[in-house]
């Protein structure tokens, strides 16, 4: 039962990042571009650090490790299906103007926290620890991911109010991921086994194809380093976590 009460308010937490992109209409586009980069760069780096150092291991002390890579893999390729197909990836560009477009933002985005509130759901029916990295992980990741769906639904044509509205709605649709991934943990905890590799492999797929290019572009030394930074700033952070985790264990 503690891991649901860990589980709902880490969805409540991550469901409220939704409205950060009302503190963002005053701001200039130079700001939100610098904002969005040093996040992009933070949330590759504590994803990746979320799988390597605690997902992957926890995974591995239960799984054989053929069917831990399997179930990598599979979740990668899975994940990459549901970009080209179902029109996961959102688009943070001008040319993103139709109304319907924004819709389609919706239900994509809405599909996607749902993952995350089974992934985390997960994490925490595997320990106390890892449920708190991957919430890190997840939320650091929203914060540029509500900020680009924010604009994209302004425009598309959503006065202020309803963005913001229709956002946290979709946004919470993470807790009822969260619900569902918590009874499919307790039903059996093969269903634990079965996932940690899969929410590994969409942490490792969202930082290497969705997050990582986006620093790759970037030809201004100083903030190559900046931003290189950051991304190892991001991996100390679920280190750390680790740490401090094992230590009060001890």
């Amino acid at each position: 039962m503690i891991a649901l009460f860990y589980t709902i308010i880490s969805l409540l937490l991550v469901s409220s990042v939704s409205l950060v992109g009302l503190f963002t209409l005053t701001w200039t586009k130079s700001r939100i571009h610098e904002f969005l980069y040093a996040f992009v760069a933070l949330a590759a780096g504590t994803m990746m650090g979320t799988a390597f150092l605690h997902l992957l291991p926890e995974a591995a002390e239960n799984t054989d490790s053929r069917e831990l890579f399997m179930g990598v893999l599979f979740s990668f390729v899975l994940f990459f299906i549901v970009e080209k197909f179902l029109h996961w990836r959102h688009c943070h560009e001008e040319n993103c103007k139709t109304h319907t477009f924004g819709y389609m933002n919706l239900i994509g985005d809405g599909f996607h926290n749902f993952l995350d509130g089974i992934i985390i759901a997960v994490a925490y029916a595997t320990s106390i620890e890892v449920g708190v990295a991957a919430t890190v992980a997840v939320l650091i990741h929203e914060i540029p991911q509500e900020i680009g769906d924010f604009g994209v639904l302004l425009k598309a044509g959503f006065s202020v109010q309803r963005a913001l509205f229709l956002n946290f709605v979709t946004a919470l649709t993470a807790v009822a991921g969260g619900l569902v991934g918590y009874f499919l943990t307790e039903h059996s905890m093969n269903f634990v086994t079965l996932l940690t590799p899969f929410a590994a492999g969409s942490f490792l797929y969202i930082a290497a194809t969705d997050l990582l290019p986006q620093l790759e572009n970037e030809r201004v030394v100083r903030k190559s380093v900046y931003s290189l930074l950051i991304f190892l700033l991001g991996i100390g952070i679920t280190y750390l976590l680790q740490v401090v985790f094992h230590a009060e264990a001890h």
